[in-house]
């Protein structure tokens, strides 16, 4: 009987300390503020991982080749991730660019689908005959001025005007290109965005400060980008990036 007890001995003991143990561990637990800290430090790589595949639409779909500023495609993503976390985009998978920094002559509209990570139009488009002739190289956001105005818009709904098929676009940098409305700034299709006008004049024919396209495309493009999508208006003028209200607010 003795032999017994001291056989027991080591297992009660052992069952004490386990029940000590539990009952530490029970009563430890971790202060909130730290474990909130913690979880607003935890990185999100599912946000730098759709960063990262958009940069890597430039390369993929060999928009250099086409002439495409990488530098109007970085400031592009950085203001329609910008409109998309303000909740500004329904149209969310399409943004749009017409680089300025390019010649008239040259298909210098791109519209991209970011979601599947293909190029759906390149094509002609205008600018304000008062910016310039071949190259874009004034702008301005005044009633009558007859230029282009730079930066970041949402496209609108569509109507039918005197150019046909158009789309209204709002602009969202205040002082930059908000007058857009006012201005009736649209996208439109014009006879004079053609090769055609190019071969005979040596330049694109110019608008009133519309961002016109051609007319045999102005009904795809128009029914792909309208209703809130992305549609940005490049040229590589320092002095929109010193005041563009948009990018300043992402920096």
């Amino acid at each position: 009987m003795e032999n017994s007890m001291k056989n027991l001995l080591p297992l009660r003991l052992l069952s004490l300390f386990l029940i000590s143990l539990t009952f530490t561990f029970a009563r430890f637990k971790p202060a909130p503020s730290t474990f909130k800290t913690m979880v607003a430090k935890t990185p999100t790589p599912a946000n730098t991982d759709i960063i990262n595949t958009q940069l890597h639409i430039y390369d993929s779909l060999q928009l250099n080749s086409l002439g495409l500023s990488k530098q109007a495609f970085i400031e592009g993503l950085r203001g329609y991730n910008i409109l998309l976390s303000q909740g500004k985009l329904n149209n969310d998978n399409i943004l749009s660019i017409a680089d300025f920094s390019l010649p008239s002559t040259q298909k210098r509209l791109f519209v991209i689908d970011l979601e599947n990570y293909k190029l759906l139009f390149n094509t002609y488009v205008a600018h304000g005959r008062n910016s310039g002739k071949e190259y874009a190289n004034r702008f301005s956001n005044s009633p009558r001025s007859h230029m282009s105005s730079l930066g970041f818009y949402v496209t609108q709904d569509t109507y039918y005007g005197e150019n046909g098929l158009s789309l209204r676009l709002e602009g969202e940098e205040k002082g930059i290109n908000d007058n857009a409305e006012s201005r009736a700034i649209v996208i439109h299709p014009a006879a004079y965005v053609s090769e055609n006008t190019v071969k005979s004049l040596g330049y694109l024919g110019r608008s009133y400060g519309c961002p016109a396209i051609p007319q045999k495309v102005a009904a795809p493009i128009i029914k792909t980008i309208k209703d809130g999508s992305c549609f940005f208006v490049y040229s590589d003028n320092q002095k929109y990036f010193s005041r563009s209200p948009l990018l300043q607010s992402g920096s």
